[in-house]
Order: C-alpha cells, then sequence, then structure tokens
C-alpha cells in the first residue's frame, strides 16, 4: 500500500488541505476494504485505476463512481476492491464546497455524488482528464487549473466563519461556542446558522467529528 499528501500551491491553500494518492494491490483471494470514517471535511475523488464497490448490510455491494464528491460527514462507510486500484483525492476544507460548486454545505453532508452530477456542463471533461494523466504531477496540475479557474467566481466570503472553522480543526475540536459567537459579534443562534451553512454541521456537531478525527490520527 502507497500512500502520500501533496500541499496545494499557494493560490488553493486556502480551501484545499492537501492532495492525496493511494495506491494498492488486490484481488479476489485478497480484497481490500477501506473504512471511511466520520469527517468534517469533504473531498474530490478520482479512480483512475479501479472502481470500489460500496459494502452495504448483509455485505450487499454497490458499484461506486469512478470519480466523484464525497461530502463531510457523521457516518461509516465500508468499501470493497478486489482489483489493483490507484486514487487521486482532494482534500477540500468544509467551506470551500459552497464557493467552488454554488451549493450550500449542508445540502452535501453525508452525500456522495458523481462528478457529473456535481458538476453538470462544468464538468467539461475533467473526468476524462484526469483519467489520461500520465502521472501524479500532471493530475496535480489539472486539477489546480480546474479550482484555480473557479477562483474569480468566487463571491465575497464570511472571513470570520472561515477562520472559525480552521480555528477548530487547529485546536482539534476543543472550542467553546458561547466565545466563538462572541468573537465573531454574533449571537449563539446566528454563529450557527451561519457556520452549519458553510461546514454542513452545527459548531459542537462539527467539533465531536474533528476530535474523533484527532483520535484516529493519534
Amino acid at each position: 500500500m502507497k500512500y502520500c499528501t501533496i500541499q496545494p500551491p499557494e493560490s488553493l491553500a486556502k480551501y484545499v488541505r492537501y492532495f492525496w494518492v493511494l495506491e494498492g494491490v488486490a484481488n479476489a483471494n485478497n480484497y481490500y476494504i477501506h473504512r471511511s470514517m466520520a469527517d468534517g471535511c469533504a473531498e474530490l475523488v478520482f479512480h483512475y485505476k479501479g472502481i470500489f464497490n460500496e459494502l452495504f448490510e448483509n455485505e450487499v455491494a454497490k458499484k461506486s463512481y469512478t470519480s466523484g464528491f464525497h461530502g463531510q460527514s457523521d457516518r461509516f462507510r465500508r468499501f470493497i476492491i478486489e482489483e489493483d486500484f490507484e486514487i487521486f483525492g482532494v482534500y477540500l476544507f468544509p467551506f470551500a464546497v459552497p464557493h467552488f460548486f454554488s451549493i450550500p454545505a449542508t445540502d452535501l453532508t453525508n452525500q456522495m455524488l458523481d462528478l457529473k452530477t456535481l458538476l453538470g456542463k462544468k464538468e467539461d471533461g475533467l473526468e476524462e482528464k484526469m483519467m489520461l494523466a500520465t502521472n501524479t504531477f500532471n493530475r496535480v496540475k489539472i486539477i489546480t487549473q480546474f479550482l484555480e479557474d473557479r477562483l474569480p467566481k468566487i463571491k465575497s466570503v464570511q472571513l470570520g466563519i472561515f477562520e472559525t472553522i480552521n480555528f477548530i480543526i487547529e485546536k482539534n475540536g476543543i472550542i467553546n461556542v458561547e466565545a466563538l459567537a462572541a468573537n465573531n459579534f454574533l449571537s449563539v443562534r446566528q454563529f450557527e446558522r451561519n457556520f452549519k451553512r458553510f461546514s454542513g454541521f452545527r459548531p459542537k456537531q462539527f467539533s465531536r467529528i474533528i476530535r474523533f478525527q484527532t483520535a484516529l490520527q493519534h
């Protein structure tokens, strides 16, 4: 199994936590199961070699997408593959979702969408370009160009909420909601409403997910 992360260019660092690549060997006698845990951040995923099946109750398997979007989630999911695989991912800060895709983060919480459903006509051959790219460097270049082209379309942002989401991630989910609301000069109700719009979760739920992810990493 090979896994590595790649830092995004400075132009995308505010929205992309990192790019990642996962490669592995599998077959019918030595299958691989990936377990997706609760996560406060979303991902774009490109399976450029092999496609996973998602495992549901009673071990029923359903084919997943070749490329698509995995929203921020508070759920556990399992995926299985019986062939060699190679995946490229874009790990996004949650507030990147409404800006890059013009969809409230809450609409994509716990959702998995194939790329063309997510982007419609704006997909513009992105999946094919990523599939045909000959190496990781070229994939980084392609997806960077795609995301940078969407930056001019991003409207003015609520920096206070963005900074608060980053603060919760940096503090490993250990926060006080009332203090965060005060720091943003908002009532707790207003703060929670704005926070959910850009993160997909209420502040306390988001902080619990971040604490869970921190525990997993340790």
